[in-house]
């Protein structure tokens, strides 16, 4: 299994919940009832995204297919920390 990174941006909707979108992989789109559910929700549905492509052997995004070319597998993560200031 390779790891792979793209941005994800979470925007809170009018109702309460939060919304997950990504540039990097076409037709991510996650809902969630909390910032942390839906950064997990959007996690497993780019999992599945990139599966699809793979099994029907449609092109990745470049961006993912860099990563997944790299001969030096290095793990880069962004994960968000909540501070109180």
């Amino acid at each position: 299994m390779d790891n792979i990174v793209i941005d994800i941006k979470i925007e809170p909707l009018e109702e309460g919940s939060f919304l997950a979108l990504s540039d990097d992989l076409p037709g991510l789109l996650a809902e969630g009832r909390s910032y942390q559910e839906a950064l997990e929700i959007a996690q497993d549905v780019a999992r599945k995204i990139i599966e699809s492509y793979i099994e029907h052997n449609d092109p990745l995004p470049d961006k993912i297919l860099k990563q997944l070319n790299k001969k030096n597998k290095i793990s880069k993560f962004r994960i968000p920390v909540a501070v109180t200031l």
